[in-house]
């Protein structure tokens, strides 16, 4: 019984310190957030998908997948008040390696399903050009 409580106790601080890193990293934030509206692009979240951003979470930024409840509240919170626009303006001034894994992880969502919807595409693409990249081959 006390492991069960300890156990507990433990996942209650990894998903509040998972919370806390990234409410307390702007950039992270909006990546984020720019990463799960990619997820909801085509109007679904598809299981590929968030398979996908689960491994990005855990690969690029270290956060456990496992500890994200309390994320995905902060991201919806966040999202209500922040514009597409406003979260790629936090790239700016970011090396290009960084916008492009930015990209990079948006598109491997998007592939994720094997179906490139049209929405996905949009968002790809406005978040391209302002990112400062040209996908369009002009």
């Amino acid at each position: 019984m006390p492991q069960g409580i300890l156990d507990r106790l433990k996942g209650m601080l990894e998903r509040d310190k998972t919370v806390q890193m990234v409410a307390n990293d702007p950039t992270l934030t909006a990546e984020l957030l720019l990463l799960f509206r990619m997820i909801l692009a085509d109007g679904a979240v598809q299981t590929a998908e968030l398979a996908v951003f689960k491994r990005i979470c855990r690969d690029v930024f270290g956060l456990n997948p496992d500890a994200m409840d309390g994320v995905y509240k902060y991201l919806e919170d966040y999202a209500y008040e922040t514009t597409n626009e406003q979260s790629v303006a936090m790239f700016a001034g970011l090396p290009v390696e960084r916008r492009k894994m930015l990209l990079d992880n948006m598109i491997a969502i998007a592939e994720s399903d094997d179906e490139l919807d049209p929405d996905e595409l949009r968002l790809l693409g406005r978040t391209a050009d302002m990112l400062g990249f040209d996908i369009k081959g002009n």
